[in-house]
């Protein structure tokens, strides 16, 4: 893949309604088998305890792994599994997923993701598995649905 193909991936997360209206504050940067996604923490993603939902965790760590697999393919993938765990609760500041893929092989991937906090942290983790979907990456024009 190509840094084209990258900056493709990264409009498309960039431009989908869930980041573009809940997740305003998002950023997205992939590269071969690489992918990173930063989110700053508000308010409005907190649980009862002042602190950020686990849904939140997910969402990062399963994006950072999905598009790490992604950039390996010409197709839209799919998450057809992800494990998750919790480290320590983050409550400001701006927190970082790193994905990053372990191993393809024909129309399966699997990639792994870290959570970070501000100060560097490691907060949570998870492991990922990604299949081929039967949409071409190049049959999608603006990458929004």
């Amino acid at each position: 893949m190509n840094k084209k193909h990258f900056q493709k991936l990264e409009k498309m997360y960039l431009n989908a309604n869930i980041n573009t209206m809940i997740f305003d504050t998002t950023t997205c940067k992939v590269l071969d088998g690489y992918a990173e996604i930063g989110l700053n923490i508000s308010e409005k993603y907190f649980h009862g305890l002042g602190a950020i939902h686990g849904s939140v965790y997910f969402k990062l760590l399963d994006d950072a792994a999905f598009f790490a697999a992604n950039s390996k393919s010409e197709y839209f993938i799919l998450t057809t599994s992800f494990n998750l765990n919790f480290l320590k609760p983050v409550k400001k500041g701006r927190i970082k997923a790193i994905g990053k893929l372990k191993f393809a092989t024909g129309n399966s991937f699997i990639a792994e993701s870290k959570l970070f906090n501000e100060n560097g942290n490691e907060v949570a983790f998870g492991t990922g598995s990604f299949l081929n979907s039967k949409i071409p990456l190049n049959q999608i024009d603006d990458f929004k649905y």
